[in-house]
């Protein structure tokens, strides 16, 4: 459910002339969500489970390795993945343009959806039940990501075939990344899960933080204060009704 909002996003993109304003203030929401979920859902339950070190150690991990292969993905053409392309100088490159821009830019895509969908199957360990404002929050997240990524990959000249399959499989790779979540991780420890927990929410903070976040900005300038808040209020009181 969660991933299928990357589909959704993309369809909206591809095929419909959303204004750039409108995809900034939905991203902004969206980090907002996700913040306050990575903060309530992940690291505080992380923390309860095994104490500051396991939660600081996993947070910083999960944050290092974002960023490590978000350099990586960034020099070969991966850089403005979330960007519609509207700005110049901020567009996804074409193929002729980067050789092997495509598979980073779909590298990148799958570097951002598994650290979210692994811990709405970690979420299983703790009660049984898949956190509600998790899954909200993933799924509220996914769908400007896929709308603003999804439009500048048209732009980019890459036809619907490229779009909807790189969206599509990322969508399966999410529930894939679930499963193992709870399959492989569920054999672990209090203390394994609470830092696996930590590292997911480390790369989700990093990723809003260097993707979602300057998008945003771009489009909407001051008004991602308000909005990001907004999503925060509204994930904090969904996690506490």
């Amino acid at each position: 459910m969660a991933g299928s909002a990357l589909v959704l996003g993309a369809v909206l993109g591809y095929g419909l002339r959303v204004p750039q304003k409108v995809i900034a203030l939905v991203m902004a929401f969206g980090a907002g969500v996700l913040l306050s979920a990575v903060s309530f859902e992940l690291i505080g339950e992380s923390y309860e489970q095994a104490g500051l070190g396991p939660a600081a150690v996993g947070t910083l991990a999960g944050a290092a390795a974002y960023t490590v292969g978000n350099l990586w993905l960034a020099r070969r053409g991966a850089r403005h993945r979330k960007r519609s392309g509207h700005h110049s100088g901020q567009a996804q490159p074409s193929e002729e343009e980067q050789n092997g821009s495509g598979l980073a830019l779909a590298l990148g895509a799958l570097l951002d959806g598994i650290p979210e969908s692994a811990v709405i199957g970690v979420s299983l360990l703790n009660g049984g039940a898949v956190s509600a404002v998790t899954v909200a929050a993933v799924f509220i997240s996914n769908i400007p990501e896929g709308l603003s990524s999804s439009a500048g990959m048209k732009k980019a000249g890459r036809g619907k075939g490229y779009v909807f399959g790189v969206w599509g499989a990322i969508a399966a790779a999410s529930t894939v990344s679930a499963v193992l979540g709870y399959a492989v991780v569920g054999g672990f420890s209090a203390a394994v899960i609470a830092a696996v927990t930590a590292v997911a929410a480390g790369a989700i903070l990093a990723m809003i933080a260097d993707t979602m976040i300057p998008e945003a900005f771009q489009e909407a300038h001051l008004a991602i204060g308000l909005v990001t808040v907004s999503g925060f209020l509204v994930s904090f009181a969904l996690s506490h009704a």
